[in-house]
């Protein structure tokens, strides 16, 4: 156990701990493993880093497909419902009119409108995994994306974790999950903030505030080192405990989810969101995509953030208005950031729901839950974008054309990675070697 004393000037704050008290290295505990145990887990793994990463943007509670990328003009009033089309930069190629950011980019988009396989669950499960939650589970379940990443890949640089969930608490926790580590273990699960920003990130007591007081924390913790480092005892500490030490000190992390060092004119790009959840859903943290953006620019390999709160089934209009014209934002900040940054061949992009929304417009204004088909948007990631993968019937409410599964999309997601889904395989607590999606599914032809 490595404890590290602050300063004795018996100085309180607001959650009644006060500088006397211990950052306790080895207690920082995940799922009742301290933290040297989880990254020796995970380096059990024994595989290399790669430079590939992905963000994955989840709509808790389903989009509505045919009111985002997939207008039905043709259709009946109580079917079309009330937004118009607009055209892209792309021709041939309309979206809704609350997407004017992102119709000035569609040259870097790639739309999926023939999304099948969900299973009506209201959860993050299958985004995250590609698989169902409820049929035919290994002992463990399936692991989502970040956390086979964490197991196949490892971590980029001992100074951050390889897996950072930022979805807050929500009512409806099922929305909040940001991807479980299944069968893998504790050790591949997602690093969680656990708050709407840094302000809510703690580390045994300790805010992400506090550690941003770089020049105490650090004068301590360089203090710690020097005496250390002179004496000679860190060589006799485990390798892990001293990996623990290193993601702890590190400023890399803190400084990731800093974004007061971020330049004032991208902050703006990316605008403001509403800390506040909405209903039982998460909040619009336009902050987070920009916040994704950094921790994959440092170093982390996948970051899963959920937006709002998209189960309209009264108001459908109303809250589109609402919600729609703030993913324009945040999205389109996020992928133009990629490309100005070069990061557009190595970060893949993801936005998706569990399901679309039903064709008829009920008697409250909204849409029901409809998991016969829904949508998804790609970008970045070296993928040929400009494109619209699959179509609808007229009504929109069954995928007429090139219908795309859930898995097709997480093959693809791996082959961007580096991770071929045809031969790569993660152990399950059996030991039996299983595959990342079914073998029947492989990455989309139309994004290689």
């Amino acid at each position: 156990m490595l404890t590290i004393q602050g300063n004795d000037s018996g100085e309180a704050f607001c959650d009644g701990f006060t500088r006397r008290n211990f950052l306790r290295i080895g207690g920082l505990g995940m799922a009742g493993m301290a933290l040297p145990d989880v990254l020796k887990a995970e380096a059990a793994s024994g595989r290399k880093p790669g430079e590939k990463a992905v963000i994955m943007i989840f709509l808790p509670g389903g989009p509505p497909h045919q009111d985002m990328f997939d207008l039905k003009m043709d259709a009946p009033s109580e079917i079309r419902g009330e937004f118009s089309p607009i055209s892209t930069n792309v021709p041939g190629i309309q979206i809704c009119e609350h997407f004017p950011k992102l119709s000035k980019m569609m040259d870097k988009l790639a739309i999926i409108r023939s999304v099948v396989g969900a299973t009506g669950d209201h959860d993050a499960y299958q985004c995250m995994t590609g698989r169902p939650p409820k049929r035919n589970l290994p002992p463990g379940g399936w692991p989502s994306i970040g956390s086979v990443m964490s197991s196949l890949q490892g971590s980029s640089t001992d100074a951050v974790p390889p897996f950072v969930g930022l979805a807050p608490k929500m009512g409806e926790m099922r929305w909040a999950d940001p991807g479980r580590p299944g069968f893998l273990g504790p050790a591949h699960a997602p690093f969680q903030p656990n708050g709407g920003g840094k302000g809510d990130m703690v580390l045994n007591g300790i805010t992400l505030d506090r550690l941003s007081d770089r020049k105490q924390l650090l004068a301590s913790f360089d203090q710690f080192r020097r005496a250390t480092d002179s004496s000679g005892s860190m060589e006799g500490l485990d390798s892990f405990t001293q990996q623990a030490f290193g993601v702890l000190t590190s400023s890399k992390l803190v400084e990731a989810m800093n974004l007061d060092n971020e330049d004032a004119k991208v902050r703006e790009a990316y605008g403001k969101g509403i800390a506040k959840n909405v209903a039982d859903g998460g909040p619009r943290l336009m902050e987070q995509f920009l916040m994704a953006r950094r921790l994959v620019e440092s170093g982390v390999r996948c970051v899963t953030l959920a937006f709002s709160r998209w189960d309209w089934h009264g108001g459908n209009f109303k809250r589109g208005r609402t919600d729609m014209p703030m993913l324009d934002q945040g999205v389109s900040a996020l992928v133009n950031d990629l490309h100005q940054r070069g990061l557009d061949k190595d970060v893949s992009v993801i936005v998706w729901g569990e399901f679309g929304r039903t064709p008829t417009i009920n008697a409250q204004g909204g849409r029901d839950h409809w998991p016969r088909v829904s949508c998804a948007m790609l970008a970045c990631g070296g993928m040929p974008t400009g494109q619209v993968i699959g179509s609808t019937a007229r009504l929109g409410g069954e995928a007429s054309d090139r219908p795309v599964h859930f898995q097709e999309i997480h093959a693809t997601l791996y082959r961007n990675i580096g991770i071929d889904v045809k031969s790569a395989t993660v152990n399950d607590l059996t030991g039996r070697p299983r595959f990342l999606v079914d073998q029947e599914y492989g990455p989309l032809p139309e994004l290689i």
